[in-house]
């Protein structure tokens, strides 16, 4: 008897496979058929004869039409899960995932070819002082854990003027309020400036993302929007992201960042070619991480390149962000004039990363940086303290939930961030395997029952 193999799913003329493949197969996820495949396939469960066999070929006989012997059935909790031998992924949290003879996963298979994949913005850990502004950075700042340890790092550390930039949500958490209010009198030379959406706009804009996305997770994209015309205007010239290693390698195991855009920034011939480009249309070169900046911004502004969907690389999540934003054109209109504006003037702030890595002496280590934090930074540790991931927000588990539901039922071929992020960590030592595995068992959102986090969500946008 063959069947259809797990996490295998039929798509119009191809075959998708919702999971994450082992290293010499790991983008493999789609295989196209012919009329006489999909016909056989979509007959399964049955005998098949010889004839039926050749149809399907060594591509699909084996990997997508399997004997039921083979069948791999896909795990209903944690407790039935297969884990990887190195670090804390697993085929619950991440169903469909591969495993070598070993027992490693692809993600630590890969370690050795995916170091170098730091960031996809250029790199700088360190910055002089504006001329023409009264800040030498800006960053955003949420009163979690990476935002806080950004902050410390360039205001205490290098004695930057920091302007730090906090979009008010209404799910912000009780710790990272009170972690702001520490920051505030930890750190006397930063400004801070907030922002909030209005309830009405917030609502239609969360309403069409709880539509697309079964979550209203907006940041930083809002954030984006509601700020870059002020940084514009101050003329910052640099936007500094610290976002910790995992977050950033997750998309390359997303299927959403290709390797040739991590090493873009320091594609010197590239960047030569786009400067030819702005100077032949009258507009000032780019600096290093003007482009970036631009580009994320133009795409909150106007969406996706078409090209980049055609090369497979789409990420949903902010697609299904910027379509939401535009419920509301109020919001994107002084983004798009800021755009404009910037353009033709040079004065675009560099987007650039800080390397926590390299500023932590090798690794950034979760529950060391929480301890300095609170010392050096007024950081309050959440109520769940063994909590490493994005403390900063409430409904963070139901985020984790719907990804995780979505994807589990094949609805989603995007991978649960939170779940790449865990096994990327892990597999890095920023966080030992014990302490991941702990953190996904207790404090995250991966569950075949909503989690009760989502009812917060929902009175908020009236669902």
């Amino acid at each position: 008897m063959f069947v259809l193999q797990s996490r295998w799913k039929l798509e119009n003329d191809r075959a998708v496979y919702y999971g994450l493949r082992n290293k010499d197969h790991l983008f493999e996820n789609e295989v196209r058929l012919s009329k006489k495949q999909r016909a056989i396939l979509l007959s399964l469960p049955r005998e098949l004869e010889k004839g039926e066999k050749d149809v399907l070929g060594r591509r699909l006989l084996g990997l997508v039409a399997v004997e039921e012997k083979d069948y791999r059935p896909v795990p209903k909790s944690l407790s039935e899960a297969r884990f990887c031998v190195s670090c804390a992924a697993n085929d619950f949290m991440i169903p469909g995932l591969e495993f070598d003879e070993d027992g490693r996963c692809p993600i630590c298979q890969c370690q050795e070819e995916t170091k170098a994949l730091r960031s996809l913005v250029p790199i700088m850990n360190d910055f002089p002082h504006a001329k023409d502004s009264r800040f030498d950075v800006a960053v955003f700042y949420t009163g979690g854990k990476d935002s806080t340890y950004l902050l410390y790092y360039l205001s205490k550390v290098k004695g930057l003027r920091v302007l730090a930039l906090t979009w008010e949500i209404p799910f912000m958490s009780r710790s990272a309020f009170l972690s702001i209010e520490g920051a505030k009198r930890s750190f006397p030379k930063v400004e801070f400036l907030a922002r909030r959406i209005s309830d009405e706009d917030l609502r239609r804009v969360y309403r069409k993302l709880y539509e697309l996305s079964e979550n209203t997770c907006a940041c930083p994209s809002l954030a984006y929007v509601l700020f870059y015309p002020e940084l514009v205007s101050l003329r910052v010239p640099y936007f500094v992201a610290g976002n910790e290693p995992a977050q950033i390698l997750g998309l390359y195991f997303n299927h959403m960042a290709p390797k040739m855009a991590y090493r873009f920034a320091s594609n010197r011939g590239m960047n030569i070619l786009i400067n030819i480009g702005r100077v032949l249309s009258f507009h000032p070169p780019f600096r290093p991480g003007q482009f970036q900046s631009l580009m994320t911004m133009k795409q909150l502004a106007y969406g996706d390149n078409p090209l980049k969907n055609l090369a497979g690389y789409r990420n949903d999540l902010v697609s299904n962000v910027v379509e939401a934003i535009h419920e509301v054109p109020a919001l994107v209109a002084p983004l798009k004039r800021a755009i404009r504006s910037s353009s033709w003037s040079g004065h675009i702030p560099s987007f650039v990363q800080v390397d926590f890595d390299a500023i932590s002496g090798g690794h950034y280590d979760w529950r060391e940086v929480m301890g300095l934090l609170e010392k050096e930074a007024g950081y309050v540790v959440p109520s769940s303290a063994g909590k490493g991931l994005h403390t900063s927000c409430k409904i963070e588990r139901c985020k984790e939930y719907s990804q995780f539901i979505r994807f589990y039922e094949m609805r989603s071929r995007m991978i649960p961030f939170s779940a790449l992020e865990m096994a990327i960590a892990s597999s890095g030592r920023n966080l030992s395997r014990e302490d991941a595995i702990r953190e996904i068992e207790e404090e995250l959102g991966f569950s075949l029952e909503e989690v009760e986090e989502c009812a917060i969500m929902k009175e908020y946008i009236g669902k």
